[in-house]
């Protein structure tokens, strides 16, 4: 008996110890903030959904014409199609309604409804700010402005975001003038950021309508 005794206690002790050695985990509960249902998605309380390509940097498409106007577009609205700033200006592109009044567009909700509209006022306004400025790109495109190297794609994107008029003024002035958006985004910011786009097959046109 007492041998029986001594053999079967270190056994007990060992069948215990085992126990809790591969005793299942207690389930952790992730709180429903961190739940991610879907690669692009983040779930937060009360159904606000934060796209997780708002937390991405802009893509890289080379420097095309389509690397350009992506970039440019993610600089504006981040890609989005259908959104309003607070200013008012609207889609991928962040358009103004008098700029997009000269192209013939003066339906403000068809045009944010419309993807493949807005991509065509996106060319349009291209081409009519490459007619403005084509004087100014013939004078001082590889010239440097305060540190910048001027492109044609650099001009063509500032033009989007203060006017041609204003980098017009900006270039004849060598970087004097310079005007900024309501949000201090500047003409030499824009020179700077999207320079050097090959954007010469885009062809200039005078007064084009969508």
């Amino acid at each position: 008996m007492r041998k029986w005794i001594r053999f079967s206690i270190p056994l007990i002790i060992t069948s215990i110890l085992l126990s809790f050695a591969f005793k299942p985990k207690e389930e952790v509960k992730v709180p429903e903030t961190l739940k991610v249902n879907k690669p692009t998605e983040v779930l937060f309380p009360k159904n606000k959904i934060l796209n997780a390509k708002m937390l991405m940097a802009p893509p890289f498409l080379g420097s095309s014409y389509i690397g350009f106007k992506e970039a440019l577009a993610f600089k504006e609205s981040q890609g989005n199609y259908f959104t309003i700033n607070t200013l008012g200006y609207l889609g991928k592109y962040q358009f103004g309604i008098g700029t997009l009044q000269l192209m013939g567009v003066y339906n403000a909700t068809r045009f944010l409804n419309d993807p493949v509209l807005q991509e065509q006022a996106f060319h349009t306004n291209i081409a009519r700010n490459k007619w403005i400025l084509r004087k100014d790109i013939e004078r001082f495109v590889g010239k440097i402005i305060g540190g910048i190297e001027i492109t044609e794609s650099g001009m063509l994107a500032a033009a989007h975001l203060a006017g041609a008029g204003n980098v017009k003024r900006y270039l004849r002035s060598w970087g004097a003038f310079d005007v900024s958006d309501s949000y201090g985004t500047s003409i030499a910011k824009y020179m700077k950021k999207f320079s050097g786009y090959d954007i010469s097959h885009i062809i200039m046109k005078r007064n084009p309508k969508v």
